[in-house]
């Protein structure tokens, strides 16, 4: 198996962006960008309510086995990069319920998908952190996504996601406040080909 890497972050931190920049300028190293559509594509067409405990795990089982097989696709190369990755599905899929105050014993309905899901887990993982200035700029400057759930995700989620990811031992910080697109491109490439010597 390759070495697998992973970018995380909160909503319009730049992980994409700076994915992008991994793939133009370094052709040995394969980028896997978030997918999102063919999910949310089914949640919608079977009418699922993540506000709902049974309708939330059928959603997450959807999220954990496109998951698995994107892992399946990207594990063969030497160095893969993924735009989220088998950690972010493991972190929503735990703590979205207490976001909004539910307590849901998912650990235990998912107990064998998360098994699985932790099978597929980054070897290590790039945290892209920023303030909350800067991530509203971000998002606000940013017309070719609908964010919808950002105040969510920014108020309620990135708390928690600090705090998941922050205390990992394969996790690195890169804080992108005072850095362009470019430049924090150019720092996630250092990153990665740092990692490729170090594990290959």
């Amino acid at each position: 198996m390759g070495l697998v890497l992973s970018l995380e972050g909160c909503m319009a931190v730049g992980k994409t962006s700076a994915a992008a920049y991994v793939h133009a300028h370094a052709p040995d190293v394969h980028v896997s960008f978030e997918e999102t559509a063919d999910v949310i594509a089914q949640v919608r067409a079977r009418g699922l309510n993540k506000q709902v405990f049974t309708d939330y795990i059928e959603i997450q089982r959807l999220w954990i086995r496109g998951e698995i097989e994107r892992f399946a696709r990207v594990r063969g190369y030497d160095v893969a990069l993924t735009d989220f990755g088998a950690a972010e599905i493991e972190f929503y899929t735990l703590c979205y319920p207490r976001s909004i105050g539910a307590d849901w014993d998912v650990e235990r309905a998912l107990k064998e998908e998360l098994l699985q899901l932790r099978a597929c887990l980054p070897r290590r993982i790039l945290f892209l952190d920023a303030r909350e200035e800067t991530l509203r700029a971000r998002e606000a400057s940013d017309v070719t996504r609908s964010r919808t759930f950002f105040d969510h995700h920014l108020q309620r989620l990135m708390p928690l996601k600090r705090e998941w990811f922050l205390k990992k031992e394969n996790v690195d910080v890169l804080s992108v406040d005072n850095l362009d697109a470019q430049q924090a491109g150019e720092c996630v490439l250092r990153w990665v080909l740092q990692c490729r010597a170090q594990f290959l």
